[in-house]
C-alpha cells in the first residue's frame, strides 16, 4: 500500500538573493526532519492525522519557520500562534488562535479536536483549554528569536505599513496513508506587525486548512485576508469533488483567484489517490515530499 507526505515552509519572497546560503541550508535541513517523522508514521502503517501533527510538530520547533519558536511578532511585540488540524476520514476538525504560551499549537488544535464539542478556540480561553489537556507549554521568551524582534523594529521603523510578506512562512502538512484517507495541519504566526488580534486563513477551516477523503487535503500559506476571502483550501477541493478536474488544475485555477484579487501564495495538495504537488505564484516556497516509493524532494526556489 501507497502513502503519501508533502509540507510546506511557507510561500514569499525567498530568492537566493533574499535569504543565506546558511538560512536555505537550515530550511531544508528542518524540512527533512519533519519529512522523517511523518513518514516514520505512514510507513509503519499509521494514521495520516498522526503523520501531519508529527511533522507540524517539528517544523514548530524549527527558528526557520514561522510557527511556534520563531514566529512573527504583533506590532506589541508579542508572539500570537494560530494553527488547524483536520481529518479526512470524517472531517473532523479543530482549530486555536491568539495562543502565545503554548509550544505546539497543532497539537492544542487536535485536543480541541478530540476532547471538545468545539473547532476552533482563541485566545485565554484556548490556554485555559491547554492547561486542562496537559499540552506542553511554552514561554514567550522562549517563542520569540531577536531576529523576529529586529524585523518588527524594522516595520516600524519603515513607518509601520502592513506588510504581508514580511514574514518567514507558515508551515503545514499534508499526507494520505495506506489505508487511502488524507489529513492536513497547519500552523503560523502570522504576520508581522499584526494588530487588533488580526487572524489570517490558517486557522480557519476551508480557507487555510481542509481535508476530505473524497477530494484531497490541503494546506495554504500566503496572503491570508485573501485565501479567506477565496475560501482556497475547500474551493480547491470542491472544484476536484464536484467539478471532476484534477487537484493539479484545481490549486492553479484557485490560486490564480487569488492572484486576481491581488493575493499571493502556495499550496500543498494530496489526494485519495496518493497525489503529491504543490503550486506557488510567489518567487519561492519552503518545501518537500516524500511517498512510500522513497523519491524526496526539498526544494526553496522556485528554480529548485
Amino acid at each position: 500500500m501507497t502513502w503519501t507526505l508533502v509540507l510546506h515552509g511557507g510561500a514569499g519572497k525567498m530568492t537566493r538573493d533574499s535569504i543565506t546560503p546558511a538560512q536555505a541550508e537550515g530550511a531544508r535541513a528542518g524540512l527533512g526532519r519533519a519529512l522523517d517523522a511523518g513518514a516514520a508514521i505512514l510507513a509503519d502503517g499509521g494514521a495520516a492525522l498522526d503523520a501531519v501533527e508529527a511533522a507540524v510538530r517539528v517544523l514548530e520547533d524549527d527558528p526557520h519557520f514561522n510557527a511556534g519558536r520563531g514566529a512573527a511578532l504583533t506590532r506589541a511585540g508579542v508572539a500570537e500562534l494560530d494553527a488547524a488540524i483536520m481529518d479526512g476520514r470524517d472531517r473532523a476538525a479543530g482549530a486555536v488562535a491568539g495562543v502565545t504560551a503554548t509550544r505546539h499549537p497543532v497539537s492544542l488544535a487536535r485536543a480541541v479536536m478530540a476532547h471538545s464539542p468545539h473547532v476552533l478556540l482563541s485566545g485565554a480561553g484556548a490556554e485555559t483549554f491547554a492547561r486542562e489537556q496537559g499540552c506542553e507549554p511554552a514561554t514567550q521568551d522562549w517563542l520569540i528569536l531577536p531576529e523576529r524582534r529586529a524585523q518588527l523594529e524594522e516595520m516600524l521603523g519603515g513607518g509601520g505599513a502592513f506588510d504581508v510578506d514580511m514574514k518567514y512562512g507558515t508551515v503545514g502538512a499534508v499526507a494520505r496513508d495506506t489505508a487511502g484517507h488524507v489529513a492536513a495541519a497547519t500552523s503560523t504566526g502570522g504576520v508581522t506587525g499584526k494588530n487588533w488580534g488580526r487572524i489570517g486563513d490558517s486557522p480557519l477551516i476551508g480557507a487555510g486548512t481542509y481535508a476530505d477523503d473524497r477530494a484531497g487535503a490541503v494546506s495554504c500559506t500566503g496572503s491570508g485576508e485573501f485565501f479567506i476571502r477565496v475560501n482556497v483550501a475547500h474551493e480547491i477541493c470542491a472544484r476536484a469533488r464536484l467539478a471532476g478536474e484534477s487537484l493539479e488544475v484545481a490549486a492553479r485555477a484557485v490560486l490564480a483567484e487569488v492572484a486576481a484579487l491581488g493575493g499571493t501564495g502556495g499550496v500543498i495538495v494530496t489526494g485519495p489517490s496518493g497525489e503529491a504537488l504543490w503550486h506557488f505564484t510567489t518567487p519561492g516556497m519552503y518545501r518537500a515530499r516524500l511517498g512510500s516509493d522513497g523519491e524526496r524532494e526539498v526544494a526553496i526556489f522556485g528554480d529548485d
